[in-house]
């Protein structure tokens, strides 16, 4: 089982070690979880919604059995417009759909700054696409490191000094929280493909 982890810097690792950088701990975890899965880090630093879009078709190599989706992040913090955004998004969710691929969409939840109508209309984007074309839906990529810390002010002990990318540690309680979503998208796929070949 392949699965393309198809992001921005919070996939790719910015700012970390090779091995404690999203993919490579969520690697481990599912390796303990005894899943024979093999991540591949399709993640790009800067990235937004329209990067994940030219790349999304050369990234489902035929090897590639499901993929997990998580971009936004940039998207937001240069103001872009959320329909721009669910646009973006709604063609590589198109891709994975043409492709027979299952997919995790991981969902980024934005502040305030932008005012509520922004907010409220980049924050459901998720839900609505993941709807839209079938797929599973993971809230906020950040929702671990929130469980964890438990208050606002705790949630500095999990993040790098720019305040925006997780430290080793915030991603170790991001992959706790994800993990199992991931094991239930390597589930889905493996009963897709059982069925594809006639075993089911």
């Amino acid at each position: 089982m392949t699965i393309a982890a198809l992001g921005d810097s919070l996939t790719a690792g910015y700012g970390l070690r090779q091995g404690d950088g999203f993919v490579p701990q969520l690697q481990s975890w599912l390796d303990a979880q005894g899943a024979d899965v093999t991540l591949i880090n399709a993640g790009v630093s800067g990235d937004t919604t329209a990067g994940g879009l030219s790349r999304v078709t050369w990234t489902l190599t035929p090897e590639v059995d499901a993929m997990i989706v998580a971009l936004g992040g940039n998207d937001y913090l240069r103001g872009l417009d959320p329909a721009v955004s669910r646009a973006n998004l709604d063609g590589i969710l198109a891709e994975g759909e043409a492709a027979g691929v299952d997919v995790l969409l991981v969902g980024l939840k934005s502040g305030s700054n932008y005012g509520p109508d922004y907010k409220s209309e980049f924050d459901q984007m998720y839900g609505d696409l993941a709807a839209k074309y079938g797929v599973s839906v993971y809230a906020d990529f950040f929702d671990g490191v929130r469980m964890a810390a438990g208050t606002q002010a705790g949630i500095a002990d999990y993040m790098q000094a720019d305040g925006i990318h997780p430290n080793a540690q915030g991603v170790a309680v991001i992959v706790a929280a994800i993990g199992p979503r991931v094991l239930q998208l390597v589930t889905d796929a493996q009963d897709g493909l059982a069925q594809a070949v006639g075993l089911d």
